[in-house]
Formats: C-alpha cells, sequence, structure tokens
C-alpha cells in the first residue's frame, strides 16, 4: 500500500502543488495579520511614550493660533495708520480745497472717530472674579463658574452708559471704537477688530467726568453687574484720568455682510 501511496504521489503532477497552493494564502494572511498587530503595538507605544495622548495639546495650539493672528493684525492696522497719516500729508500739500472745507473734513473725521481726540477722561475696569471666589453676602448661593467671568453684556453695558453720559470717544483696550465697532466676548477672551484680549478690561472714555460716571451708576445692567462684584468679588474700578489723548481708529472701515447664495 506504501508503495502505491508513493508511486501516486510521485506520478501525479498537479496533486502536490494543488495541495501547497490551498495553504498559502491562510499563511500570508496569518503572516499579515501579525505585523499589522506588530504595526499598532509599535504606533501606540510610541505614541504614548513619554507624552500625555489626553493632553490639550491641539487647544493650546488653537490659542497660539489665535494669539498669533492678533498680533499679525494689530502689525497690520498700525502699518495701515502709517500709510494713512502718510496719504494726509501728501493731501495736503496742493489737494485745492478750501480752508472751511478742511475744518469740515477735520470735524467729520472727529466724530467718525478716526482723528486723535483730547479731552478730560475717565477709565473703567472690569476683571474676573478670583477662581476660588465664595458668596460673601447671606441669602445667595454659591457661585457658578460664569458668576465669575465677565461677560459680553457687561462691557456692552459700560460702553452704552459712557456714550449715553456724552462721551465724545472711547477707548477699548488699546482700540478706539467707531461706528462699526462690535464688543464681542468668545469664552472669558474679548475680541474686538481681530484682536484677542484677556481680562482685566480697561474702558477709556473722554467726555465731562460727572455726567459719563452719573450714566454709569444709573445703568439698570451695571446696578445687576455690581451685585455680582459685591457677593463674588467681580472686578469695578472707575478712575478719572486728567486730560488725556485717545487714539484715533487706524483698521479697516470696509463693511462685510452676509450675500445671498446664487
Amino acid at each position: 500500500m506504501s508503495n502505491s501511496a508513493d508511486s501516486q504521489g510521485t506520478g501525479s503532477t498537479g496533486a502536490g502543488p494543488d495541495r501547497k497552493n490551498g495553504f498559502r494564502p491562510v499563511r500570508i494572511l496569518t503572516a499579515c495579520v501579525f505585523a499589522l498587530a506588530g504595526l499598532l503595538f509599535f504606533t501606540s507605544f510610541n505614541t504614548a511614550k513619554g507624552t500625555d495622548i489626553r493632553s490639550d495639546d491641539n487647544l493650546l495650539k488653537l490659542s497660539d493660533l489665535i494669539q498669533e493672528h492678533s498680533r499679525k493684525n494689530k502689525e497690520l492696522d498700525e502699518s495701515n495708520a502709517s500709510t494713512r497719516d502718510e496719504n494726509e500729508q501728501l493731501a495736503k500739500r496742493d489737494d485745492g480745497s478750501t480752508k472751511a472745507q478742511d475744518d469740515q473734513l477735520t470735524g467729520l473725521e472727529k466724530d467718525a472717530g478716526t482723528r486723535k481726540l483730547t479731552g478730560r477722561a475717565i477709565t473703567v475696569t472690569l476683571n474676573d472674579a478670583p477662581p476660588n471666589a465664595t458668596a460673601k453676602l447671606p441669602g445667595y448661593p454659591e457661585p457658578q463658574p460664569d458668576y465669575l467671568v465677565i461677560h459680553q453684556q457687561d462691557l456692552q453695558a459700560v460702553v452704552n452708559a459712557l456714550w449715553q453720559g456724552g462721551a465724545q470717544g472711547i477707548k477699548v483696550m488699546d482700540q478706539r471704537l467707531i461706528s462699526t465697532s462690535a464688543v464681542r466676548c468668545v469664552g472669558n477672551t474679548l475680541i474686538l477688530q481681530g484682536r484677542v484680549y484677556s481680562p482685566p478690561y480697561k474702558i477709556q472714555a473722554v467726555g465731562d467726568p460727572a455726567k459719563m460716571q452719573k450714566s454709569l451708576a444709573g445703568s439698570e445692567a451695571i446696578q445687576n453687574y455690581m451685585v455680582y462684584v459685591n457677593v463674588y468679588g467681580l472686578g469695578w474700578k472707575v478712575t478719572e484720568d486728567g486730560t488725556v489723548t485717545l487714539p484715533g481708529y487706524s483698521g479697516t472701515v470696509d463693511l462685510h455682510y452676509a450675500k445671498p447664495v446664487g
């Protein structure tokens, strides 16, 4: 029987190779699985080695990107202001206008906020409360996180009260406000005309100090804010600055608005 089997195995040219071909895909698949598993183990080890794979690195990179764009926007504003001054000097050499026309243009530029403004001023400073703040008066609940930070409506309330108090010009942080300026907050940061700021926030206004302070005191929105100042420790400070000069607005005056598709 063995001789017959041997003779059949050696005499058949197709039986041996067909059996080997039947096992070869399984061996290849097994090898691929082990190779893939090894690659995954190596990648996981290399990723976790010496690092925290659950860290906030991506958030930090986004924050860095925002700060970098804010810095570039500041540089562009300064460059734009310098170019505008040069253009104005060139235009004044011989523009063919009368003195009355020049005076009218100067008045319009002051109203628009593109000219420097000198006068008596006050500064309002708002700041977040300490992170470990507790209710300082009886009958009030312990603070929620958003009780302890400055919100957009707080800044808007101050700006609106100053305008209502006769402010001739307002500067938020280091930027002059104009009619199209939007005071917006994202989280606990202020975004103003393409630049990002963190608290404390300083709002300076030129006008009659007494009238502006009276307007601040009479604002219902600010009265509500003062409750959080007294209970949870939000920052509030009003100072008289004497005579100061506000910078002129140096950014773009182009309007951006949505357009219908199609």
